[in-house]
């Protein structure tokens, strides 16, 4: 399943990516372009082929992981800025790219770097966490890592969940309400994350579930979207066109949207 689950996203979002490229050319919002792309890189260095490959190159020190880590902040750090201003979410925004959210996004960074150079990492593992324990510090260390890994992601989907959870119920296009359904439970299975300590060891599988669940409804809530958008004239609702054009447009109340 984890593997079916693997090559879904991944075809997903490469294919999402490469529909995209005649807008980004035009400038049409290449940011969310950018989150395509950059979902497509960490979902190939999460497969073991591709992993194995990259970190060969890197030295087999398991490099590779550490640029995954980065690629996933810079994929919720453009999703969650986007669809933040998308849905109008100001307080979210300030969360996100404002001083705490800058402060979050560097501590965590630096938090990261550092637990991975302190940890020994040689030997190419996919996942790392699965890594022979040479020692309980090694070992606890590499835990800490993995923590730091899951801790920006989980910020940034707490904080523009509030935005999708309210806009199911907002009257708004059908299209839309379940674009919002599919960013909840992506935004939901990413800030889960900081509980994977709780799940034992044997159950490791139910955390890449979780985590290609997140990836992939967070893809197919952005492309319903879009689709919607290419489908639709220019005057339909603003927050449709938001995710096509490079606007950051205001969520109507419901005479506006009635009308």
């Amino acid at each position: 399943m984890i593997t079916i689950l693997q090559w879904t996203t991944l075809a997903v979002c490469a294919v999402v990516a490469l529909a995209r490229v005649p807008s980004a050319l035009r400038g049409e919002n290449r940011s969310i372009f950018g989150v395509f792309v950059l979902a497509t890189f960490a979902i190939l260095l999460s497969i073991d082929i591709t992993y194995v490959e990259v970190d060969s190159w890197l030295g087999a020190e398991n490099y590779a992981n550490l640029v995954l880590r980065f690629v996933i902040y810079g994929t919720v750090l453009l999703a969650g800025y986007r669809i933040a201003k998308a849905f109008d979410a100001r307080k979210s925004i300030r969360l996100i790219v404002g001083p705490v959210g800058r402060g979050a996004l560097s501590l965590i960074g630096i938090a990261t770097v550092a637990l991975f150079l302190l940890a020994d990492t040689a030997g190419t593992v996919t996942g790392l966490t699965t890594l022979p324990s040479r020692s309980p510090e090694n070992a606890t260390l590499i835990e800490w890592y993995a923590a730091a890994g899951r801790l920006y992601p989980s910020y940034v989907a707490a904080c523009i969940l509030p935005a999708t959870f309210r806009a199911i119920s907002q009257r708004l296009p059908k299209a839309i309400r379940i674009a919002a359904v599919l960013l909840t439970v992506s935004f939901a299975s990413t800030a889960f994350g900081s509980l994977f300590p709780l799940i034992p060891p044997e159950a490791g599988a139910v955390k890449a579930i979780i985590n290609y669940i997140s990836v992939l409804c967070l893809s197919l809530g952005l492309t319903l979207v879009w689709v919607s958008s290419l489908m639709a004239s220019r005057s339909v609702h603003p927050l449709v066109r938001s995710l096509r054009n490079s606007e950051a447009p205001r969520v109507p109340d419901s005479k506006h949207v009635a009308r």
